[in-house]
């Protein structure tokens, strides 16, 4: 898996490999950070309808192909942990969170966001595409699977260098904030259960887990994948 990851065939190839190890039900997803508008690779086109970031991994897993600006995400504690907005000032507190009854106390409430990861205010838009028809480099790789599937993953992870897999979450901001910021600003990948957001408007099911994997060693977890098999 040496060659460039920049050629669709060759994403084609490890997502149909990501697949088969896994026996996935749904295409891992492919998401690329966009700075300016003139960026954004000639075809992909705007998402029309708005959609919260869980939602639009969902859409992507299922086939299809989009970018979205801030304006497109309806959720705007998971918009501003991506990068696309400020966060909304009762985001900043944990005053949402905590009227929604996910916390005792404004204090804890704030704790947690505080800790939560999220990438500064300065992107202009996201891509999502099934990695198989991905045309660009992804950032993060989003994959939504069962424990078992998470747990072949995990050993893939550390198939090379050993080590352990650290699972970092809180309920609150899963997809966006876990399974994308995180693994894109501290670089590396991370597990994540959802949140009630994402299984109430994205479907997550009840046994469902989400997995987020840094895009430019996924030749690696591939790699480890067919080793193992």
């Amino acid at each position: 898996m040496a060659e460039s990851y920049c050629d669709v065939n060759v994403y084609s190839l490890v997502s149909d490999k990501i697949k088969e190890h896994l026996k996935l039900s749904k295409s891992p997803v492919a998401i690329k950070f966009v700075l300016r508008e003139e960026d954004i690779p000639e075809g992909i086109k705007k998402l029309e309808n708005g959609a919260r970031h869980c939602e639009l991994v969902q859409k992507a897993s299922q086939g299809e192909i989009f970018y979205t600006t801030a304006e497109e995400q309806t959720c705007k504690g998971g918009a501003s942990a991506l990068g696309l907005i400020e966060a909304p000032e009762k985001v900043k507190t944990g005053e949402m969170y905590q009227s929604l009854g996910r916390f005792s106390s404004i204090g804890s409430a704030k704790r947690t966001i505080d800790e939560i990861p999220k990438i500064e205010h300065m992107m202009y838009a996201l891509i999502y595409a099934p990695l198989e028809e991905a045309e660009f480099d992804p950032d993060v790789i989003v994959i939504i699977c069962n424990p078992a599937q998470a747990m072949k993953l995990a050993q893939a992870l550390i198939y090379t260098l050993g080590g352990r897999v650290e699972a970092d979450f809180s309920g609150i901001q899963s997809i966006c904030a876990d399974a994308v910021a995180g693994p894109f600003t501290r670089k590396r990948p991370n597990i994540t259960l959802g949140c009630s957001g994402s299984r109430k408007y994205a479907d997550i099911q009840p046994d469902e887990v989400i997995v987020g994997l840094n895009g430019e060693n996924i030749g690696c977890v591939v790699n480890a994948l067919e080793s193992m098999s």
